[in-house]
Formats: structure tokens, sequence, C-alpha cells
């Protein structure tokens, strides 16, 4: 006999028990293999987890309740430690396989290289996607010093990909000159420093399509959210 694990801290609060018959999948990726400066973002998953048992299941500001969303928390994928596209692959292939059975994928990392494998399935599946970003970076560069897979790449790699006028980054404020060149000549919309009220103007736009939302934890000030890989104030 077990206890139930949605008030365990083991996984996500309110995760319903059968994957069956859930709507959404949540999942984690867990993986710092690149990341450049301070690694520990593999614990995230785990973390939010177990902070989650925490949070009240009503929301105030939205007047919704956890209890009338249909989750089933996966638990993380066993990724192998050191070793990124090989990770990159199995996160390629389980987010396949949630998009194939007609669940609705919910990721956590993990650093943010860990998106560009879910944004290649969802391209996959809807091929009119488009690209929410909140990030303190502009993850532009074609490679870290000389490493094409790093954690400072995947929205270069999604905006080649779906194409640059299909992304929409907020909150950006660091990032080499030739990133902020880049994204301006391919009419990538970068918002820098602020995220609501461009975010509001840019939602229209986006009305009728599917987007993919990508969130890096550092798009908040390090004085709120201080525990992340590449800190920016």
């Amino acid at each position: 006999m077990r206890f139930d694990e949605a008030y365990s801290g083991k996984v996500f609060i309110a995760s319903r028990p059968d994957w069956k018959e859930a709507d959404a999948i949540l999942y984690g990726m867990p993986m710092d293999w690149t990341v450049s400066y301070r690694p520990g973002s593999r614990f995230g998953p785990g973390r939010i987890r177990e902070v989650s048992i925490g949070l009240e299941e009503y929301s105030p500001y939205l007047d919704r309740d956890l209890a009338d969303l249909n989750f089933f928390d996966a638990g993380d994928i066993p990724l192998p430690f050191g070793n990124p596209q090989r990770s990159l692959d199995m996160i390629e292939e389980y987010v396949d396989s949630i998009l194939e059975k007609g669940k609705f994928p919910l990721g956590m990392g993990g650093e943010h290289l860990v998106s560009w494998p879910v944004i290649k399935a969802m391209y996959k599946k809807f091929p009119d996607l488009a690209i929410i970003h909140f990030d303190a970076h502009t993850d532009l560069r074609t490679d870290y010093e000389g490493e094409p897979l790093s954690h400072s790449t995947p929205i270069r790699k999604a905006a080649e990909l779906i194409g640059p006028q299909n992304v929409f980054s907020f909150g950006i404020r660091s990032g080499m000159k030739e990133e902020f060149e880049w994204a301006k000549e391919n009419g990538m919309h970068i918002s820098k420093f602020e995220v609501l009220e461009p975010l509001k103007k840019v939602l229209p736009q986006l009305a009728g399509r599917p987007v993919y939302f990508t969130i890096d934890i550092d798009v908040l000030d390090p004085a709120h959210a201080p525990g992340t890989g590449t800190v920016d104030a």
C-alpha cells in the first residue's frame, strides 16, 4: 500500500495517478552538461516537485484550481550523464511519444539547451509553430567556444528551424552584439528588459497558432532567483 504521491513532494502537487487519463504529461529533463558557469540545474525538476507541496492549489490571480487540470507527472527522463547529443535525442524521442498519444507536454529543466529537442518535436507536429521565449539571454550563438551543443545556442537553432520571424523573445538583457544584430537583420522579435507590456502587443498576432512557451529562470532578477547557472542582473 502506498500513500498518495500527489502530496508527497516526489511528484508535482496534484499530479493524477494514471497517465492514460491525463490531458498533459509533466516530465523532467535533468541535464546541465553544457553549463558554462555554475552547474546544478539538473537538480531542478526534483527541486520544483519538492517545493510544489507548499503551493496553494487555488490561484486568486487566475481564479483557477489545480484540481481542474488533468496532468500526470512522469518523473525524469534518465539522461546519460555527460552525453549531450544522446540526451537531446532521448528528449526528442520522449516528446514525440507524448504527442503521438495526444497528450500535452510540460517539460522541466535542466539547462536551456533541453528546449531544442522539444522544439524539434513540436515543429514536426505543428509546422506553423511560433515560440515565446522568456530569458535574460538571447541564446542566439551558433556555438560556445567551438561547441554547437551549448546552453547559449537553442534559440538560434530554433529560429533557423522555424524561421526567425516566428520567434518572440522577452526580457532580454544580455548577449553578444552579433546576436542582437542577427536578430534584427533576420526579422526576429526581441524585447529588451521588459516582458509584460511587449507581450501584450505580440499575443494578438499569435491568436489561433500553436505556440511553444519556454522560460529560462534567469529572466527573473537574480535577487529573486539566485540559484541559476548564468546570473545576469
